[in-house]
């Protein structure tokens, strides 16, 4: 027997020929504009077309309800919470209107939800409880450099007093001993104190490590003639007694260089029932574009990010814990760059797979490998092909979970680079020296595609640019359904609308899938017109929904324990061929560590399907799902909710 994508390849090639002739005999001028629009809009209507390609259809939001989303979550109510914040828009940071929605995609209605702080570049994962915890957002928007006027940057400050921490407030001027210039904090650090170091064969005492703190100061006046452009230690002004000798900065050059974003502390968690934020305890380090990942407890680790300095954050990591809803460092530092895609395997350990959406230096914690949280070791995993466009690529965990295979799609150079990668990169986590090999490529090289992963194990992805931000007019209006059994790609229908920076896509309850966002720099191949955020949404019905009509798959137990099975009515059992709880999605950035597909065990009697969910507590995280059953044309069920807690 063929597989899908052969018979989907071989009915394409029919149509096509079908259409010309039909085409002709209706019209037979219209023959020599086949690849006029009207000519495609007709072709990708046809039902034989959307059977081998799938359909895609734009969605434009009344103008009251439309919004620059960055953030998107798919929560077990079937609505979909759609986060802006400031939406990257300064004016919006500067009057404070920060922006979420609620999107009914059923009936087609959108509540707009009163938003607390600027939640734009936040992390957010969904957690055992069905809510959504968020966390960090913005504190500063960056200023390029020509926008800085008063010189400034990072001070470390030393606490070199073993007896006690100082707390430094905000407005603590600090004078240089060599250049004599001053720069003043912008706000509060609080500097531990240090720490006695002892011979460990002999006890006796050797010396003191400072206690460290960081924080951002700026000239007390405009102008280049402020900026330093070597390290200089720095006496603090204010102090007494024997601070006065402990305590001191030390600084790099301060300048007039571009700041980046500075980061927030706040965390929330968003109830889907109340339909409200719900602030919580907030987080110990300041993080803009921070990872969160889901843990085998239930709780949840935040990674990353750029701190109330503009700093990355030096490797502090931390977790949340939704009983007590507070964060507890984690032991040991390691550092990685913005939005690293960091997911928990099944045997609880973590996979980084150097993707990740961009700050941080180019030689710091961009290897991938598996990473032991307990004991902080890190192996890295070789084989990465274009190692160094890793950035702004999607990882998809390929389906089923149980696999553990993960694919590297795409990516670029770091920061603002031109370069691009077509490659697809593959590993196999399960054995026992894995190592990535390359898949197929994609036509292009891609910077910001999206993945998702649908009911029938394939993997639909589309979209991205093969310039930063889409520059240069470089969006790339294509899609692929991945095959993980052939390891193919067969193309699908075209997307109408590109997609590449601040853009994702989520698996909806239905088997479809939702586009959003897309914020390019410009908006020609010149680069001289701005580019527009874009509002639209965009939902792509894949072709096994255009195969006849869906099994169904009736209301069972709302709660499946691990281990535990549920008992569905379907009239439909007997073809029914496999049956999948799929984690709904919580995106930005590409990065979506929420998204799995767990293959379930399945018994029929009669008109009745037993599915069994794994013991596995690292591959079945606590949580809402959705089940969906497949029959043996690869047409997928609408979706149970199903919650394993």
């Amino acid at each position: 027997m063929k597989d899908p994508s052969s018979r989907r390849r071989a009915r394409r090639i029919a149509i096509g020929a079908a259409v010309v002739i039909a085409l002709a005999g209706m019209n037979g001028p219209w023959l020599w504009r086949v690849g006029s629009e009207k000519y495609h809009n007709y072709k990708i209507n046809q039902p034989e077309y959307k059977a081998d390609n799938g359909h895609w259809k734009v969605i434009d939001f009344p103008e009251e309800y439309r919004q620059n989303t960055i953030h998107a979550s798919l929560l077990h109510t079937g609505k979909i919470l759609m986060v802006a914040g400031s939406g990257n828009n300064q004016k919006n940071f500067d009057d404070k209107k920060f922006d979420t929605r609620l999107w009914d995609p059923v009936n087609n209605t959108i509540k707009k939800i009163p938003t607390p702080v600027d939640l734009f570049c936040t992390g957010h994962t969904q957690l055992a409880d069905g809510k959504l915890l968020i966390a960090g957002g913005t504190k500063r928007y960056e200023k390029l450099k020509g926008d800085v006027t008063k010189a400034g940057g990072l001070m470390i400050v030393h606490n070199e007093n073993p007896d006690k921490p100082i707390t430094l407030p905000a407005g603590t001027k600090f004078t240089g001993k060599k250049n004599g210039k001053t720069f003043v904090s912008k706000d509060p650090v609080v500097v531990e104190r240090a720490k006695k170091v002892f011979d460990k064969q002999t006890g006796a005492f050797l010396r003191n490590d400072p206690g460290l703190g960081r924080i951002y100061v700026e000239a007390q006046q405009s102008g280049a003639k402020y900026e330093t452009g070597t390290q200089d230690n720095y006496r603090v002004q204010g102090l007494s007694g024997g601070d006065t000798r402990n305590t001191y900065g030390i600084a790099q050059k301060l300048a007039l260089d571009k700041k980046d974003f500075q980061g927030i502390k706040d965390t929330f968690e968003f109830d889907p029932v109340a339909e409200k934020y719900i602030k919580v305890d907030p987080m110990n380090e300041a993080r803009w574009y921070p990872t969160l990942t889901t843990l085998t407890d239930g709780k949840v680790l935040s990674l990353s990010g750029l701190d109330e300095i503009g700093q990355l954050v030096p490797g502090k990591n931390e977790v949340y814990d939704p009983k007590t809803k507070k964060w507890t460092y984690t032991k040991g530092i390691r550092q990685f760059p913005t939005y690293p895609a960091i997911f928990q395997m099944a045997d609880g350990r973590l996979f980084y797979s150097g993707s990740n959406a961009g700050y941080g230096p180019d030689d710091v914690g961009r290897d991938p490998g598996v990473w032991n949280l307990r004991t902080n070791k890190f192996k890295k995993i070789p084989g990465m092909s274009d190692p160094d466009l890793l950035e702004t690529s999607n990882t998809v965990e390929l389906p089923p979970a149980q696999d553990q295979r993960y694919m590297v799609v795409g990516g670029g150079g770091v920061g603002e680079s031109k370069d691009s990668s077509p490659k697809t990169r593959i590993v196999d986590l399960k054995d026992a020296n894995p190592k990535f090999t390359d898949g197929p490529e994609l036509e292009k090289g891609t910077r910001y595609p999206q993945a998702s992963v649908l009911p029938d194990d394939s993997v639909l992805v589309s979209g991205g640019s093969e310039d930063y931000r889409g520059r240069g007019a470089s969006n790339i209006k294509q899609a692929r359904l991945y095959d993980p059994k052939t390891n193919s790609f067969d193309k699908v229908a075209d997307p109408h609308v590109g997609r590449n920076y601040h853009s994702g896509s989520i698996l909806l309850p239905d088997g479809r899938v939702m586009f959003f966002g897309s914020d390019s720099l410009y908006s020609d191949k010149g680069n001289t017109k701005p580019g527009v955020f874009e509002q639209r949404v965009e939902i792509y019905t894949p072709p096994y929904l255009y195969h006849g009509s869906q099994p169904t798959l009736g209301e069972g137990p709302k709660s499946i324990k691990r281990g535990g099975s549920g008992t569905f009515p379907t009239e439909h059992a007997s073809s029914i061929k496999k049956a999948r709880l799929i984690r709904p999605s919580a995106t930005t950035h590409v990065t979506d560590i929420d998204q799995t597909s767990i293959a379930l065990d399945m018994k029929k009697q009669g008109n009745k399907l037993t599915v069994t969910v794994p013991k596995n507590r690292s591959l079945v995280e606590s949580g809402w799902y959705m089940l969906f059953v497949t029959d043996d044309q690869g047409t997928p069920s609408k979706a149970q909710w199903v919650h394993i807690p």
